[in-house]
């Protein structure tokens, strides 16, 4: 293998390391961690939803998460395509939100599959999203009638996984 073929390998996985802190971050509420997967003056496009900057969508959807009982993003098949400190990458998405309770205590689960369309950018040693385009394929509402809801499983940094994650 050559070291240019080593050096695209390590970027496409610093990359998927990117779009996984992103659900990460949405998930567990972490705002910085979420930020961090835009390059300061990256734009995002979630067509019908938003349009502007990167970090202006994370304040809008931060608004919108906080409205809701639970979420959760996953990123499943991904194509990343690298030339030298430049990349462009489709990685498909899921992202499921529970909203809160109304007055009567109905509650809706709302299923999203879509993509996510990325232009990234390496400055300075780091990827970050420089351009997001999502493209929602298709979407579902539910009434929802919850089972077991795990009391460990938390929005904020008291979640386990801020504590399995450290390495000391």
């Amino acid at each position: 293998m050559t070291n240019t073929e080593l050096d695209q390998l390590l970027a496409q996985q610093q990359i998927r390391e990117v779009l996984y802190r992103y659900c990460r971050g949405l998930d567990r509420m972490d705002r910085a961690l979420a930020r961090s997967v835009w390059h300061s003056d990256g734009t995002a496009h979630y067509h019908a939803m938003y349009e502007g900057s990167g970090y202006g969508f994370i304040d809008w959807v931060w608004e919108a998460h906080a409205a809701m009982e639970r979420h959760s993003h996953q990123i499943a098949n991904s194509i990343i395509q690298v030339q030298g400190d430049k990349a462009h990458s489709e990685a498909y998405v899921t992202v499921v939100l529970w909203t809160l309770p109304n007055a009567d205590g109905q509650q809706q689960e709302i299923i999203g599959r879509g993509r996510y369309l990325d232009r990234w950018s390496k400055r300075e040693g780091v990827w970050a999203i420089t351009h997001r385009e999502h493209i929602l394929d298709l979407q579902t509402l539910n009434h929802l009638n919850p089972g077991h809801v795990s009391a460990v499983s938390v929005r904020d940094r008291t979640d386990p996984s801020f504590h399995y994650l450290e390495l000391s």
